[in-house]
Formats: C-alpha cells, structure tokens, sequence
C-alpha cells in the first residue's frame, strides 16, 4: 500500500482536489468542445427548418444547408480545441 509520500505530486493548480475533481478539469475541454459540436449541427439545422416553414418550402433544402454549415463549424472548433491550435488565454 503506498503512503502519502509515495504518491505522484500534483501541479500546483491541482492541489486538494479529489482524482475524480482533476480528471473532470482535464476533461472538460473535451466536453465544452463536443457540446459545441452537437450545439452548432443542432442550432443552425433548426434555424433552416425555421426558415422553410416561414417560407412554406415542401423539400427542407435550407434546414439541411444550415445542418452542413453547422457541421463544418462545429467540428473546425472541435478539433481546434482537440488538437490545441485554439488561442491560448493567457
């Protein structure tokens, strides 16, 4: 059984957090990033559905232009944050 000395030391901006509290911190780029993924699909699609009610379209040509905008945004943003070529805040 390994003791208090013999654990792995944490980054100082880690410190009194639980393992689980550090694993969350870590991972929440990766969330934020596929939320905004589903978000942007989701919000531009129903924004072309919207407009094809308005204007009484049979074929929902726009909802699927905006669900393919939305798709090529969200996932230059995932992978933005993915891959860490993002601005850095600093």
């Amino acid at each position: 059984m390994a003791g208090p000395s013999d654990r792995e030391p944490r980054a100082p901006d880690q410190r009194g957090l639980s393992s689980l509290a550090a694993g969350y911190r870590k991972a929440a780029p990766y969330m934020g990033a596929s939320t905004t993924l589903v978000a942007a699909v989701g919000g531009f699609a129903a924004f072309g559905w919207w407009i094809d009610q308005k204007l009484d379209h049979e074929t929902p040509w726009v909802m699927v232009i905006g669900a393919i905008l939305g798709m090529i945004g969200g996932f230059i943003s995932f992978f933005r944050t993915v891959l860490g070529t993002g601005k850095k805040k600093s």
